[in-house]
């Protein structure tokens, strides 16, 4: 997937617009994706990605929008919203975080598009995703919340895997409904990425849990057992990520009573 338009395998309905920003955190950058149903004058952009000029500008050649829709308030997908919606007139700013925009509303039909707001907290406490439906045709936006490749960090204080995990079980109900993420590619359904992501937590929470038992007890030590290869640029995403780990863990084990060694406790 690249440029502007004419990406393979998207509804005819849904363009993209990819900006500049290029990184380990962002793959091949933040996803702007520009909606607008056969017919009608008005359409829709989410995440209009970091404030660069050209990109902005890439964006406002194709308004008039009725409003710009924000998935989540992590600066490569909200930063340019306020200079986007100057360069096209003024066109309201819409998110889940009263600091990004005004509110969303749970449901927009408009200009032959039908926008249901999902609320995914994990990746972020404002993390949203948008089911968007034109005629018979549906696709899952999604943030952050799931990728197009590899994993997204839930990072905490603000990431929270325990919701998380139940916002992938609500994305798990979604079957056969492509998915058109904030970074990387596009992917046919989003329920089996949701499985996929799933697997992946679980798979790695019991490789934390066994850490544990080995005798790591802070995200540093976690990450030099669990991710003993990874990369130097993104070893701290991991510790964030382990962070959140051993919270959720914690958290659990205090619920059921059970230690972290998996031992009852008395």
């Amino acid at each position: 997937m690249g440029g502007a338009g004419g990406v393979d395998g998207l509804p005819g309905w849904v363009t993209l617009i990819r900006a500049p920003n290029p990184g380990p955190m962002t793959l091949d950058g933040t996803n702007t994706w520009v909606l607008r149903a056969p017919g009608e004058a008005l359409g829709f952009v989410i995440d209009p990605g970091p404030l660069d000029e050209g990109h902005l500008r890439a964006i406002a050649e194709l308004a008039p929008f009725r409003a710009i829709l924000i998935t989540h308030g992590h600066h490569d997908h909200v930063e340019g919203a306020d200079r986007l919606s100057a360069l096209i007139g003024g066109a309201p700013v819409l998110a889940a975080d009263a600091e990004h925009g005004a509110p969303l509303e749970s449901e927009i039909k408009s200009d032959g598009l039908d926008v249901r707001v999902l609320d995914t907290p994990g990746h972020t406490a404002d993390s949203v995703c948008f089911l968007v439906r034109q005629g018979a045709s549906a696709a899952m936006f999604t943030g952050d919340t799931i990728l197009g490749r590899g994993s997204t960090v839930v990072a905490a204080p603000d990431g929270d895997l325990g919701a998380y995990l139940e916002s992938l079980e609500l994305l798990n109900a979604h079957p056969d409904v492509p998915m058109l993420p904030g970074h990387g590619p596009a992917q046919p359904d989003v329920a089996a990425m949701a499985r996929f992501y799933l697997d992946h937590r679980r798979e790695r929470l019991a490789q934390v849990e066994a850490a544990m038992r080995q005798g790591a007890g802070t995200p540093e030590e976690v990450v030099d057992l669990v991710y003993p290869d990874i990369d130097p640029a993104v070893r701290f995403a991991a510790i964030f990520s382990a962070k959140a780990q051993l919270d959720y863990l914690s958290h659990k084990n205090r619920e059921s009573g059970t230690r972290a060694d998996g031992l009852d406790r008395l």
